[in-house]
């Protein structure tokens, strides 16, 4: 397996930040009330991975040792503040929706982490590549946990698709059932939690599924008999 293969993997699925590594759960729980606010900090923290692991991977043999961590972390606040002005200027409602979360990007252990872990170590492409597919993955949760969210508690999906495409995406709304009275269960906090635990559950359920799947199987040994005969 190529090294792109093996980081598409580990970040998509086998080390996924959110599923795996559980990092990042505070705006994970906080912010994924909607398909549309899972979607925006799902892209504003792939956004600064990319960056950030870039910007590292490119210094990685300029920084002291003793003071890495620091400039690491004034490496990926520099990107949050680029995404954060972007937002404010293109997508200002979504940015007003996320709020103190899109800041909050910049104490994200997964960032961090990948920073020191991965970046710091191997070469820019490398870097970059493995910062898409952990903010993808990390993404992905995002999003799925949003949309479960939202069609329980509200019965829609892709409400507010406007906020992050404009006005034309009002009409991506789809009302899957009405209902006047909302699960309130599945917008609050503690329904963020129980999905997340369905999901990491679906995840180890899977795992296991394909561990027995790509099993050898025993193979059946043929046992030969001893014949004892009594000497005369």
């Amino acid at each position: 397996m190529s090294e792109y293969h093996e980081l598409s993997w580990q970040g998509l699925w086998k080390n996924n930040a959110a599923l795996v590594q559980l990092l990042g759960l505070c705006p994970l729980l906080a912010v994924t009330g909607s398909f549309v606010n899972g979607l925006g900090l799902g892209l504003a923290t792939t956004l600064v991975l990319i960056g950030s692991n870039t910007v590292v991977s490119l210094v990685r043999n300029l920084v002291p040792r003793e003071i890495r961590i620091p400039i690491f972390v004034m490496i990926i606040a520099a990107f949050v503040t680029i995404v954060q002005l972007l937002m404010n200027a293109f997508t200002y409602n979504l940015y007003l929706a996320l709020g103190i979360f899109i800041p909050l990007i910049v104490t994200n252990c997964a960032i961090i982490g990948r920073a020191e872990a991965y970046a710091s170590k191997n070469p820019v492409g490398f870097a970059a590549f493995d910062g898409l597919m952990m903010g993808v993955g990390f993404s992905l949760v995002l999003v799925t946990l949003g949309g479960m969210r939202e069609i329980l508690g509200n019965g829609t999906l892709f409400d507010g698709m406007e906020f992050l495409l404009g006005d034309w995406a009002r009409s991506m709304t789809l009302t899957l059932f009405e209902t006047d009275n909302k699960f309130l269960l599945a917008i609050l906090p503690p329904g963020a939690f129980i999905g997340l635990g369905l999901l990491i559950a679906l995840k180890n359920i899977l795992d296991r599924r394909l561990e027995t799947l790509g099993a050898p199987r025993p193979t059946d040994k043929q046992v030969q008999r001893a014949r004892v005969t009594a000497e005369s």
